[in-house]
């Protein structure tokens, strides 16, 4: 991690990093902002593997495994606009806020994090200014560009066995304050997937930062899409999902009165 002209500000992108969101479809139609933030694998060079173990620098820790092709698929069946991340969720966590203990995690699941170890205020602040605001800014601006309110739907994916123990639902539809979305989809669900309402995580476990700060805040329909990674191996079975999830959505937002 460099300083500035001999000060202690750091810098963790560089500007062959480039900007740590990416808009996809930005002209999109749908009255829906597709977000993912957990899309990348990528840790910017000044931060090195941030000490991981060579077996898990593509692991599920490191990033939501499959989320960033479900996301692009359902952007483009939906023709909705997707804000994707473009740096892992080991340098921030985009889904949590700055002081959040799992903003810049020293440990996933059983994932050590050495490189996050003992982080001075100056390295967290540089994290957050560099990575975290300038992602939900970007996405504040997409959600200003429509020209009605839209739904806000976050992409996740989860791992097929946690703490040692598997999980048995494949397909999670989570909620903040706002539960409106989220059980319209599940009533009106046509799925082979084992679907369930707040499962693997709910807000209790502090997984909808996103939702409350620009769904809530903004009183926008919304929902957390969370899909069992084991399934989104496959390019079949990705646009499989995805053309059921718009159904979903499409059906749900139709009963809430957004038609789609």
């Amino acid at each position: 991690m460099g300083r500035v002209n001999g000060s202690n500000t750091y810098r963790i992108l560089s500007p062959e990093d480039g900007h740590p969101s990416q808009v996809v479809n930005r002209g999109g139609q749908a009255p829906v902002c597709l977000v993912c933030e957990h899309a990348s694998a990528v840790i910017p060079a000044t931060l090195g593997t941030l000490g991981l173990a060579e077996e898990d620098r593509f692991s599920h820790a490191v990033w939501d495994i499959g989320a960033e092709a479900l996301a692009r698929e359902l952007s483009a069946r939906l023709d909705a606009p997707l804000v994707l991340a473009r740096v892992s969720r080991l340098v921030y966590d985009l889904n949590r806020p700055p002081q959040a203990p799992d903003a810049m995690p020293v440990q996933s699941g059983d994932v050590l994090v050495p490189g996050n170890r003992d982080l001075t205020q100056d390295e967290k602040d540089a994290r957050t200014a560099e990575v975290y605001d300038p992602f939900h800014a970007t996405l504040s601006e997409v959600l200003d560009g429509f020209d009605a309110p839209p739904a806000l739907v976050t992409i996740h994916s989860f791992a097929p066995i946690w703490d040692g123990k598997p999980r048995l639902t494949q397909l999670g539809l989570l909620h903040d304050a706002d539960a409106g979305l989220a059980t319209t989809m599940l009533q009106v669900a046509d799925t082979t997937l084992v679907t369930h309402l707040n499962e693997p995580y709910s807000a209790r476990d502090g997984v909808t930062h996103t939702l409350e700060r620009h769904a809530i805040a903004r009183g926008l329909k919304n929902v957390m899409i969370e899909v069992r990674n084991d399934l989104l191996t496959a390019e079949a079975d990705v646009a499989r999902i995805a053309t059921e999830l718009a159904g979903m959505l499409i059906a749900a937002l139709d009963l809430q009165g957004a038609p789609a």
